[in-house]
């Protein structure tokens, strides 16, 4: 949970870098390219899943904000060249309308658009976070299905985290299975 408005900002920070990093990294090939199968979401085309990133922080940033759960016109996303500079100005729009806010405001409850209850605003903003990464993690999908090369989360490989992990069990007294010698 967080307790500052200002520490879940700089930690949005963080995901909005490595979305916009993931984006930045696909091919030419990949603007416009879509599933060939499926319907609504499960068929959105990579550059609409990119403005429903940049739509989707708004429409959260105006629940927690308390002006309603109010998607914004997604912005002009028709070419790849424009990813990254809507993901950066729709970060920015987001850091606007959150910074001055009350730190009191993240316990506060928010009423939910499609259910009865309410949301915590500091569960809200996870929420937000979560749905961000997972688009995040769509494109990537697409983009391992291409043969698109996809950015490490912290620059290492499963790969390399695989090869070290002999020397590490052994620096422990581990078995290979884990275990204790």
């Amino acid at each position: 949970m967080f307790t500052s408005i200002e520490t879940f900002l700089r930690y949005f920070d963080g995901v909005n870098r490595r979305a916009m990093r993931d984006v930045a990294a696909l091919p030419p090939a990949a603007d416009g390219w879509k599933p060939a199968t499926g319907e609504g979401e499960k068929a959105w085309s990579i550059n609409t899943l990119v403005g429903h990133m940049c739509g989707s922080r708004l429409y959260f940033a105006s629940a927690y904000s308390g002006s309603g759960w109010v998607t914004p016109r997604p912005p002009d996303v028709s070419s790849r060249d424009k990813w990254v500079p809507a993901l950066e100005a729709s970060a920015v729009a987001l850091r606007e309308r959150l910074a001055s806010t009350p730190d009191d405001w993240l316990e506060r409850k928010i009423p939910m658009i499609d259910s009865d209850g309410s949301l915590a605003g500091w569960r809200l903003l996870l929420m937000m976070m979560e749905h961000d990464i997972h688009h995040r993690s769509q494109i990537d999908t697409y983009a391992g299905i291409n043969g698109w090369d996809v950015p490490q989360i912290y620059n290492r490989t499963a790969e390399t985290i695989g090869s070290l992990q002999p020397a590490e069990r052994a620096k422990h007294g581990l078995s290979g299975d884990g275990h204790p010698i």
